[in-house]
């Protein structure tokens, strides 16, 4: 492990109290590695010293760098304010970007790749991490927002350019194209009812709400009596459980091995038309 600067302590601590960043409850050791790892990005990845830290440190946005920080470390208090004070500019950046409102969904799904819902050896993957301060943090996340919204587009042209297999060959059923694979379509519309069923009350009925009813991350919230962005964290820990018990099931129900379960997901996605999402939550809040 590389020693740190002589005098880098005291550096930090000025910086942890300008940034105002004990308001959050943030570790001073976490801030100074966001601050550290904004300085060695500037400098390309060379040592620094503590003057060039505090040099560099001058040009930072330092309380949106630690507000990022103690957001990406799952800070309740910092969240609840982030929501708070951004969540009303990303939605005039989405519409900014189209008038009609076919922007606000990106705005939505934000939250949960700045909220970190992926772990790597212990660590929340925050889309947070790549936010270094230069710029100040609503700058920053237009510019995420804008570049999401430039590769949506894209995407859709890239599909629009596919040939219509329509006029062609014709479309073939799953189920008169491969047997199989209608076994495997029928499995996960077992696995995935079970799991369904199996969910808490509340997780089914944000489900609902979300897929069924297409309620915002905000009507949501104000429904159920929380923030937007526990919605959006909530919603994305409710699909990753039913994706573990869907390929339990799956396994346990069916004795299909890994490459099986993997055509299940398949089978779903080459027909989701087999799966209607919004009647199987519905037939799971009966429960």
């Amino acid at each position: 492990m590389r020693a740190k600067p002589p005098g880098l302590e005291k550096v930090i601590a000025r910086l942890y109290e300008h940034a105002k960043a004990a308001r959050w409850g943030l570790p001073i050791d976490l801030f100074g590695a966001a601050v550290e790892a904004s300085v060695a990005h500037a400098l390309a990845g060379r040592a620094a010293a503590a003057s060039d830290v505090e040099r560099h440190a001058a040009s930072l946005h330092l309380e949106d760098l630690a507000l990022a920080c103690a957001c990406a470390a799952g800070l309740d208090a910092a969240w609840d304010h982030f929501v708070r004070e951004y969540r009303p500019a990303l939605y005039r950046a989405a519409d900014a970007i189209d008038p009609h409102g076919g922007a606000r969904d990106l705005a939505d799904s934000l939250y949960g790749d700045l909220f970190g819902l992926q772990q790597r050896e212990g660590i929340r993957q925050s889309l947070f991490r790549y936010f270094h301060g230069r710029s100040s943090l609503a700058t920053w996340l237009r510019a995420v927002l804008s570049q999401r919204f430039v590769d949506r587009v894209r995407e859709g042209r890239r599909l629009e350019e596919l040939p219509d297999e329509s006029t062609t060959a014709g479309t073939v059923p799953i189920s008169s194209a491969d047997p199989e694979r209608q076994r495997f379509a029928d499995a996960m519309r077992g696995a995935l009812t079970a799991a369904v069923a199996a969910l808490s009350p509340r997780d089914r009925l944000r489900l609902s709400c979300y897929y069924r009813q297409e309620l915002t991350l905000a009507a949501i919230g104000r429904l159920l009596g929380e923030h937007e962005a526990t919605v959006s964290r909530h919603l994305a820990r409710t699909r990753r459980e039913i994706r573990q018990d869907v390929e339990r099931r799956l396994r346990a129900d069916h004795a299909l091995d890994g490459p099986a379960v993997a055509e299940c997901f398949s089978a779903a996605i080459d027909d989701p038309g087999a799966l209607d999402l919004s009647e199987i939550i519905g037939g799971g809040l009966q429960g």
